[in-house]
């Protein structure tokens, strides 16, 4: 078989130096992160979480000692306590009594924990998890039929709110790699702003990361990157599968969707700085008939994406027996190391390209209020022979902040990007010979230090369907 000509054209690109080695070595400053995340600090927050008894979102409010009040004031606490740079705060709702699960109305309250960003501070990075819990109380026989995907096991939730529900795995798992990462990454600064996020109300709906997502759309923010983790703490299922080198990042279907791009973005850093963890990287949004605190946001039109283990516990999740001797402390606080590496990854550099197309000649070029609107420049096209791939972007951040731009190319039927083209400070670049019809493209921005920006695919604009007029 033929090799495709792209392929020919990149590999001699790439071994004659453009692709720097210097943009693939390690940053010492993120490396220093990821070490220092701690088994004991994970362990002792993983511990501390059980001891509430219960921290089901329907539970006691005003008990010092146990529910989901308490557990929610010490992470509070907690968080405050990592660094006066932290900016700590409840975002509080009083949700309506509505359907099974919101029996009454209840005051549900997320616990957020900002790091303000340098340079670029209208970046956001969000790591987030969930802090409530959830007891059933009962499962169906071994040979009872499977209920009707998203149905409750049984109806009566208002007798289970007060249940044992420990949840070391769910979601105390992700919540101890929330807590750690804030507590080691508020020592540091950064270029964009990272925020913590302890969700309620996900075992009742996703009800908090819904409503947060609602407000930071309404609210404009520039989130970048969401990434959150679900039950990460089980490294053996219930049908004998063992492991604990490999974790499962869940994006959606979308080719080249931005959760897409964000999960390939996490493979190349996770596996880079955390080589003892593979990333399995899933075009799905989650698993089947589930749902996790990165969807609000998808939904929203943010990149998120869903951290959690291959290898589930069913026997233990949503009951009395999800305890800390059901899990592993050393396989959770390897996952929170890929999302250190990757939030440190990203808040240290620049924003991500602009791909979209522009008046020609810029801003200025802008017509008259009434005038026809100009040509736009097209930022994908076949260049001067037509045979060529002229690729055109533009600057998403301050221009000081970028080193260079690296443009990557896939065939479209690869799940990875497969080439790599350093090509410097520039704002165009053609490569010869190369059909844009054979392949996908996408560019990222380099900074000083070498820290990548999340790829901007070229997207090609799908073609409409055609209403024709016919004479009856």
């Amino acid at each position: 078989m033929k090799t495709p000509r792209w392929i020919a054209v990149a590999a001699v690109l790439a071994l004659s130096g453009v692709a720097g080695a210097q943009e693939r070595a390690l940053n010492p400053k993120v490396s220093e992160i990821v070490d220092a995340v701690s088994e004991a600090r994970v362990q002792g927050i993983i511990e501390k979480l059980v001891s509430f008894g219960t921290r089901n979102t329907m539970s006691a409010q005003d008990d010092p000692a146990r529910g989901v009040g308490a557990a929610r004031q010490w992470i509070f606490e907690q968080l405050k306590s990592y660094s006066p740079r932290l900016e700590v705060r409840f975002d509080k709702w009083k949700v309506k009594k509505q359907g099974q699960r919101i029996f009454k109305d209840v005051d549900l309250w997320n616990v957020v924990a900002v790091l303000p960003g340098k340079t670029t501070p209208d970046a956001q990075i969000l790591i987030t998890a969930h802090y409530d819990t959830l007891n059933l109380s009962s499962r169906p026989a071994a040979d009872a039929p499977a209920p009707p995907v998203g149905e409750a096991l049984q109806s009566n939730w208002e007798k289970n709110a007060d249940l044992p529900a420990p949840g070391a795995c769910d979601d105390g798992s992700g919540i101890a790699a929330v807590m750690e990462l804030a507590r080691v990454m508020s020592r540091y600064e950064f270029d964009k702003t990272l925020v913590f996020i302890a969700f309620a109300g996900e075992e009742q709906g996703l009800i908090g990361s819904t409503l947060e997502a609602s407000k930071a759309k309404k609210e404009a923010a520039g989130v970048e990157a969401v990434l959150n983790n679900d039950i990460i703490g089980t490294d053996r299922s219930d049908d004998g599968r063992i492991g604990n080198t490999a974790v499962n990042v869940y994006t959606d279907d979308a080719i080249d969707s931005p959760s897409q791009q964000l999960g390939r973005f996490i493979r190349e850093i996770g596996e880079r700085y955390v080589p003892s963890m593979k990333v399995n990287m899933q075009f799905m949004q989650d698993r089947l008939g589930r749902g996790g605190d990165h969807t609000p946001f998808q939904l929203e039109g943010f990149a998120a994406v869903r951290f959690s283990t291959p290898f589930e516990s069913y026997a233990n999740q949503h009951t009395a027996t999800d305890t800390l001797a059901n899990m592993s402390v050393p396989f959770t606080a390897n996952i929170a190391k890929v999302n250190a590496a990757v939030a440190a990854t990203l808040a240290l550099a620049p924003k991500a390209p602009l791909v979209t197309a522009a008046p020609r000649g810029g801003a200025a070029a802008t017509p008259a209020p009434g005038a026809p609107p100009r040509p736009l420049t097209p930022t994908i096209a076949r260049g001067r022979s037509r045979y060529d791939a002229a690729l055109r972007w533009r600057y998403a951040g301050p221009d000081s902040n970028v080193k260079g731009y690296a443009i990557v190319i896939r065939s479209t039927t690869a799940p990875d990007w497969e080439r790599e083209i350093y090509v410097g400070k520039v704002n165009e670049y053609t490569l010869k010979d190369v059909s844009i019809d054979d392949a996908r493209f996408g560019v990222k921005a380099i900074g000083p230090d070498g820290a990548e920006s999340l790829v901007t695919p070229y997207l090609y604009p799908q073609r409409k369907k055609a209403e024709i007029q016919v004479v009856e």
